[in-house]
């Protein structure tokens, strides 16, 4: 068997050194083409073969030859020798808050040779990093849905939800925002073994579930899905139709409104159209999602009177206004009435990643310690061209105004943004800025290609590990297959290096090997483990045998924090102000952002393809050219209202 990777566990088939086919778990009922690549990813001539510095920069610290200078390949001494230098040189000069420790992604399924922890863990050791907030994939979620349910997204969204098995026993109708794609649910972080996504559809069929896909695209939900297509960035306008439905033709829960909620009454202005002379009709919103008025209306209609459940992809939120439909698909929810009940209310993320879905006992991770940041200074994720084209530029997130960081150092190791980012035109000049930029990266991704310094990283494939994640019951040894491809090193030996070079190499090494540390993290996984009554096999077992499945699986599904609060929500209260769903936020309103009326509203596309005839009025702050919503990344439109970069 072969370690699991970001696409499943698979075996792997290796001869002289090489890696040469790969055939599907036998405990996988559909499993992922994606490792039918490996033979040729692993050993493809992209990789990075030696330690490799640009010219521009080495002979003359030019920094715009980024992406099209050739690279002059060193001894690992000497490149490691000149990197330290320069990490020495800018947190000499300008402190460690000008150093970015990027490496937001997917780098390894292993726990320990985890190139996102291993990079922060060494720049903690060595003084600290400005670090970012979120993911791309869940950044303006993260942000706006603690206001709203007063708990941490990511904990709603992988240890809350209703498991598949409770929507299979409950729901009649399933309204997926955006669909929930078993392409997707392929992948997962730190690897998914079982790809059961499908499958849980054909159970959903079987009952006679209704299951809805809306949004652009037919195939993003399974076969047998109805479609119901929509413009792309349309669903809060969607569903402000759907609400307003509800609300005109008395269909809204209004004791569960009165219960569990406040706000709806500072909210209802809005969707009926007396505050702003705009009812959020589903004529009004046809024009704008391209969808037909009575089919809404008797969209709604099947809500309110089956038990339904809305989810909604993670792909909303990552488009201007991101925050608005998650918000509103809450409140839409709420109005209905079925927050708590089993199969019904909403959910977030199914389908975006394998293992949500799962309900499991919660152990603590096998997770290497990053040890303790001294630069508080973090930006959103998903502004990172802005951070470095705008040094000293102040922008508002979520409540706070603070300045952009002075950036002068860039170290990525895990992840490439240029895969990432919305706008590789604005990143890629603005990737021009910082003095230096250093990657371990294993192949010349877009990224390496735009570095300085770049040491060749191995893959999962070349080291041994752990695999294990919180969304799989099954628990992997993760030998090495193959002899390091090149020169290539494991980051842990990299930045080894590195901080022994600055005076920190024990307190990143601790003084243990890189065994040393899978023994302890595995020991403490054990403890874990046997804390919550799940007996773990010791390390040397667990190679001797390669996999284990774990049990871990809740049956019958816990219920969900929210179904506690619906059971007893004084006694349950939510960690909001209000302790109860907050349809309007004071203080999401208090922070003054003239897109953000403290409830979710439609913002219009300003360069969209539709603009009804009666619009509210949603002008950007005067305060700072820099003022967006709670939890957007940085839309076009503000974009186009920032300083030009200085200093570059």
């Amino acid at each position: 068997m072969s370690p699991p990777a970001t696409g499943g566990a698979f075996k792997v088939t290796t001869e002289g050194g090489r890696i040469i086919g790969t055939e599907p778990f036998a405990d996988d009922p559909d499993p992922s083409a994606i490792p039918d690549i490996l033979p040729q990813a692993v050993h493809h001539r992209s990789r990075v073969a030696r330690p490799s510095i640009r010219r521009g920069w080495l002979e003359r610290r030019d920094r715009a030859g980024r992406g099209s200078d050739e690279f002059v390949e060193l001894p690992w001494d000497e490149a490691l020798d000149i990197a330290a230098a320069e990490i020495d040189r800018i947190r000499k000069e300008h402190g460690n808050k000008a150093i970015f420790g990027g490496s937001y992604g997917w780098s390894s399924a292993g726990r320990f040779h985890h190139a996102q922890s291993q990079v922060h863990r060494f720049l903690n050791s060595i003084g600290g990093y400005v670090a970012s907030f979120g993911s791309y994939s869940t950044g303006c979620a993260q942000a706006i849905m603690p206001h709203v349910f007063g708990v941490s997204f990511l904990r709603y969204l992988y240890n809350e939800q209703d498991s598949w098995q409770t929507i299979a026993e409950n729901t009649e109708t399933l309204v997926m925002f955006g669909g929930i794609n078993k392409k997707n649910a392929q992948v997962s972080m730190g690897g998914i073994t079982r790809h059961d996504t499908a499958s849980w559809f054909d159970r959903f069929h079987a009952k006679g579930m209704r299951c809805l896909n809306i949004g652009p695209q037919r195939r993003d939900a399974p076969e047998g899905c109805e479609w119901l297509p929509v413009r792309p960035g349309s669903d809060t306008a969607l569903m402000l139709a759907l609400a307003f439905v509800l609300e005109q033709e008395g269909l809204t829960d209004h004791d569960f409104l009165a219960r569990y909620t406040v706000g709806f009454e500072l909210f209802r202005p809005y969707l009926m159209g007396s505050s702003d002379g705009m009812p959020k009709t589903p004529e009004w919103a046809s024009p704008i999602c391209g969808t037909d008025p009575d089919t809404i209306r008797a969209l709604a209609r099947r809500m309110a009177s089956t038990r339904t459940l809305i989810t909604v992809a993670w792909s909303l939120q990552r488009a201007e206004h991101g925050e608005q439909p998650y918000w509103m698909s809450a409140v839409l929810a709420a109005m209905l009435g079925q927050i708590g009940l089993p199969g019904g209310g909403v959910g977030y993320g199914y389908g975006a990643i394998g293992g949500i879905g799962k309900s499991m006992k919660s152990l603590r991770g096998v997770t290497l310690d990053q040890l303790q940041n001294p630069v508080g200074t973090f930006i959103p994720v998903a502004r990172i061209a802005d951070m470095l084209a705008n040094p000293g530029v102040p922008y508002d997130f979520n409540g706070r105004r603070e300045p952009y960081p002075d950036i002068r150092l860039v170290y990525w190791a895990g992840g490439n943004p240029f895969h990432h980012h919305q706008d590789l035109n604005r990143l890629s000049e603005a990737w021009k800025c910082p003095e230096t930029v250093i990657v371990n990266e294993p192949w010349w991704t877009a990224t390496a290609k735009r570095a300085d310094i770049v040491f060749p990283a191995t893959t999962s494939y070349e080291r041994e590990d752990i695999g294990r994640t919180d969304l799989d019951e099954y628990l992997f040894n993760m030998p090495a297959l193959i002899e390091p491809v090149g020169e290539a090193r494991d980051d842990y030996d990299i930045f080894s290096g590195l901080a022994e070079r600055l005076g920190e190499g024990a307190r990143f090494t601790e003084g243990r090997s890189s065994e040393d540390w899978l023994r302890q993290l595995y020991d403490g996984y054990r403890e874990s483990g046997a804390a919550a009554g799940v007996e773990v096999p010791g390390f040397d077992d667990l190679r001797a045998q390669n996999w284990v499945k774990l049990p871990i699986v809740q049956e019958p599904p816990l219920p969900s924090f929210l179904a506690r609060f619906r059971a007893d929500p004084e006694g349950n209260a939510l960690n909001t102000p209000s302790g109860r769903i907050e349809i309007f936020s004071e203080t999401v309103d208090g922070f003054g952002y003239a897109d953000c009326p403290g409830h979710p509203a439609w913002l219009e596309r300003p360069n969209g393809w539709v603009r009804p005839r009666r619009r509210p009025r949603c002008t950007l702050s005067r305060r700072s050219p820099a003022t967006s919503c709670t939890a957007s990344s940085r839309a076009p439109w503000l974009i186009s209202r920032m300083p030009a970069p200085s200093g570059c």
